[in-house]
């Protein structure tokens, strides 16, 4: 009785203490209208064509809107040896993907959000370097997308803003 007591507590503080679901009201929320209206600029490279598609595909989610914003990407990709052995080949490496981003208003030229996000990877290093190109490749692919909900999730706090 008292867990539940206690529970039923918990539940009313969390009502007052002001929080919202970041996509109230669906596809006519203020994040969803906001993000609907994002065009996204052309990446350079590989990784550029994958996160812009990556950020595409969660846009379309919000549905269709004019565009009144314009989101740049700058990616740097990295891929660092970690782990040697003592004749110094690599056993483990390091994909680091970090975007550099910002949102532009359209209307009057002004950059609304610049900042930059990012994630790593780890990669095993094979004796066969089909796999480990394979894995680094897939590694990029997992990146982005962890990159492109980062990079969206900020986009989106900043428009309920």
């Amino acid at each position: 009785m008292h867990r539940i007591v206690l529970s039923l507590a918990l539940l009313m503080g969390l009502t007052a203490c002001g929080l919202q679901p970041m996509y109230a009201g669906g596809r006519s929320g203020a994040a969803a209208q906001a993000l609907a209206g994002i065009e996204v600029q052309p990446i350079p490279g590989k990784g550029g064509w994958l996160m812009r598609n990556a950020l595409n595909d969660r846009l379309a989610a919000m549905g269709e809107g004019t565009p009144r914003y314009q989101l740049k990407v700058q990616l740097d990709d990295q891929i660092e040896g970690l782990g040697v052995r003592a004749d110094d080949t690599v056993t483990r490496e390091r994909r680091t993907l970090r975007a550099r981003y910002q949102l532009i208003d359209t209307q009057d030229g002004a950059t609304l959000l610049d900042e930059t996000s990012g994630w790593d990877a780890g990669i095993d290093v094979t004796s066969s370097e089909y796999a480990t190109v394979a894995a680094e490749e897939t590694a990029l692919e997992r990146l982005t997308e962890i990159v492109a909900d980062r990079v969206l999730a900020r986009v989106a706090l900043r428009a309920r803003q």
